[in-house]
């Protein structure tokens, strides 16, 4: 199964060199939030209409190490949370889109 992260491109190139990528709301929340690929356009609306651009990194959830739950988020629907670090190698793709014109 595929997941979805929407992540900005500095904050994405800052973890290139390390060996592992985490989040804010790992700290804040305790889990990476992703997406289905259905809901990548509502996340993008919702949360990054202020973006220049992002990446949309898609994830092989079979190759992750930290534990996947499926779990409600906004307007109760499930959305794929994972509780820890995202590994490298779970990374099987990233797509580049531009939000705002520049």
């Amino acid at each position: 199964m595929f997941i979805y992260h929407v992540v900005l491109p500095a904050v994405w190139e800052s973890y290139k060199t390390k060996p592992s990528y985490q989040t804010e709301s790992l700290h804040t929340e305790g889990f990476i939030h992703c997406s289905y690929e259905n809901q990548v356009d509502d996340v993008l609306k919702r949360y990054y209409s202020n973006a220049r651009r992002v990446l949309i990194l898609k994830i092989d959830s079979e190759k992750l190490l930290s534990k996947l739950v499926e779990e409600p988020s906004t307007g109760g629907e499930i959305y794929p949370h994972i509780y820890g670090r995202l590994n490298h190698n779970a990374v099987v793709s990233i797509e580049e889109r531009d939000i705002q014109p520049q």
